[in-house]
């Protein structure tokens, strides 16, 4: 397989605190197929979320390599932190499990890092933030990544991190209302710390985004977050 082959379709694979999502790409990150989605089992250990992985594949139809967003850091295909999944997956191989399990090679990377890999136009400095069962950030520079910038569980205001003050659970508990608010104390803080050119805002709850962003702050779709599994494969 090299890059040049535009026949190598890749199963693109993302892993969320609440739904486990999978797709077909073509060489240069468009669709083929319908993404196909299942509910994170509970307890979302590796066993189950693999078997997950392995009926969403099923049925994609044909691939040739897996590309995987996981939210937590990831170094090397292992797993070593997962805050919204099951302790379980500390130190776990994931790439070479789903390998083995999928018969395929599998590239393995943070759910917001792939997703900022599918957002990004390669200038300056661009932030990534997803908003969903937590908070996913990701950092590049002249499109080259900062891998594993788990920004969430820093602190943000009021004693809490980011993920605990904008993650779904406050928004269940606080209201779109009050959640905007905080999200726009959050956009002017990152402004101020990273001095980004441009902040992308995706993940599942992007869609509650209700005030008037900055010119250089950007919603992206869900869907992101799959489309940047073709980038995995171009080192």
């Amino acid at each position: 397989m090299t890059e040049d082959n535009g026949s190598v379709l890749t199963l693109s694979v993302d892993i969320g605190g609440s739904g486990v999502k999978a797709m077909v790409l073509d060489i240069i990150g468009q669709p083929l197929t319908e993404r196909g989605r299942l509910e994170t089992p509970h307890p979302a250990t590796p066993e189950v979320v693999i078997g997950a992985i392995a009926v969403l594949a099923a049925s994609q139809g044909e691939y040739h390599r897996v590309s995987v967003g996981f939210p937590g850091v990831v170094r090397c295909g292992v797993t070593e932190t997962a805050v919204n999944l099951d302790a379980s997956w500390l130190n776990f191989d994931l790439a070479r499990a789903l390998s083995e399990q999928l018969n395929k090679p599998v590239k393995v990377i943070n759910d917001a890092d792939m997703q900022g890999l599918g957002a990004i136009k390669g200038k300056g400095v661009e932030l990534v933030i997803t908003l969903g069962t937590g908070f996913g950030s990701a950092l590049f520079v002249d499109g080259k990544l900062v891998p594993n910038m788990e920004m969430g569980h820093h602190p943000f205001r009021k004693g809490e991190t980011y993920e605990e003050q904008l993650g779904r659970a406050a928004l269940e508990k606080i209201g779109d209302k009050k959640w905007n608010k905080r999200l726009q104390k959050a956009i002017a803080s990152l402004q101020r710390l990273f001095n980004y050119d441009c902040l992308y805002i995706g993940g599942g709850e992007a869609v509650r985004v209700n005030m008037n962003l900055p010119l250089n702050v950007k919603l992206i779709p869900n869907i992101t977050g799959l489309l940047g599994g073709i980038a995995l494969w171009k080192e």
